[in-house]
């Protein structure tokens, strides 16, 4: 799965947009202190709640752009809103994410903050 998170990366990095997303160094921190295995379950759950629903009334704000290394990841990732995941991991809007779709999206954030803090 790597190599294939290799080769989104490389698309994600051209995009201006995508490509300015860092986690600072008090995301690192935050990282550190509470575990990559707390984070991953953060994660999960921003998925779960934010983006898994078929319908989503605040589509496309209901991820902040900093505050939690996720949310920094999740932009950097695409892995927003449905509609960038619609775009650019080409997962349709308007029906629930099934379990593996939500799985694909946290191990693409988790992929990317893993590179971030190495």
């Amino acid at each position: 799965m790597e190599q294939q998170f290799d080769e989104i990366f490389k698309s994600l990095q051209k995009s201006t947009f995508r490509a300015k997303f860092k986690l600072s160094a008090a995301d690192k921190k935050y990282i550190a202190d509470k575990g990559i295995d707390t984070i991953r379950s953060h994660c999960q759950d921003f998925v779960k709640k934010r983006l898994a629903p078929a319908v989503i009334p605040n589509d496309g704000k209901q991820t902040p752009m900093r505050g939690h290394p996720v949310f920094v990841a999740q932009h950097a990732t695409a892995c927003c809103c449905r509609g960038c995941i619609s775009k650019w991991h080409k997962i349709p809007s308007g029906c629930e994410l099934s379990e593996a779709e939500q799985e694909y999206l946290v191990d693409l954030v988790m992929s990317w903050i893993a590179r971030q803090v190495d």
